[in-house]
């Protein structure tokens, strides 16, 4: 299923259901080898995207997983966002052996947000710095909903820049580490972190 959000003469932003997953783990590890790798892509490649999608079928009843569809149907951006239970292993637990609930001071009331599977084709011919927003806005929403809420993510290093640079406030919770062909970073956020750039960014995707 796919259910439009938001859209455009040029794209639109699609809620997607776990039948999609596949498509968007396949999308995430190819474009993050068009990114950081000047090889080709490596026959490896297919154990990652088979990994991925298992992995986000396992969170997928708690999640919310967005693309951005061309007017030719092609995916040329995807973003995921899921609740936590502080219990099923997270991708930053499995790369970093990092638990959150470790780096971040927990109480029956926190929740945890991990947001992740963020790839944009950057020859897609948009702004990728407009997609980011748009998606980026789209996946700490849920966030910012609740009193005491953490985003928890595996960036890279080159996108934390402009997460910084675009005002969302990080803290790193551990040393870098090369995924996907490129060095990523565990971070966090608190609300308080996020609520400016949403603030600031929502007209994005504002109904018009």
């Amino acid at each position: 299923m796919e259910k439009v959000i938001w859209s455009c003469n040029d794209y639109s932003i699609l809620r997607v259901d776990a039948n999609r997953l596949h498509d968007v783990a396949q999308f995430v590890v190819t474009q993050n080898y068009n990114h950081h790798s000047p090889e080709s892509i490596p026959d490896t490649a297919q154990q990652e995207i088979d990994e991925i999608y298992l992995e986000e079928l396992s969170y997928s009843i708690n999640s919310s997983c967005f693309i951005v569809r061309n007017n030719d149907g092609i995916i040329v951006g995807s973003i995921r966002v899921f609740r936590w239970d502080k219990k099923t292993p997270t991708p930053m637990e499995k790369i970093f052996h990092i638990s959150p609930l470790e780096k971040v001071q927990d109480t029956p009331q926190t929740s945890f947000w991990h947001i992740g599977r963020f790839a944009i084709d950057s020859k897609s011919g948009f702004s990728t710095i407009t997609l980011f927003k748009q998606l980026m806005i789209l996946a700490v929403a849920p966030i910012l909903r609740e009193d005491d809420s953490y985003m928890i993510a595996e960036t890279d290093s080159h996108l934390l820049k402009v997460m910084n640079a675009l005002g969302i406030e990080t803290q790193k919770i551990g040393n870098p580490l090369n995924y996907l062909a490129s060095e990523t970073i565990p971070i966090c956020s608190n609300k308080k972190g996020l609520i400016k750039f949403y603030q600031r960014c929502y007209p994005l995707i504002a109904p018009s």
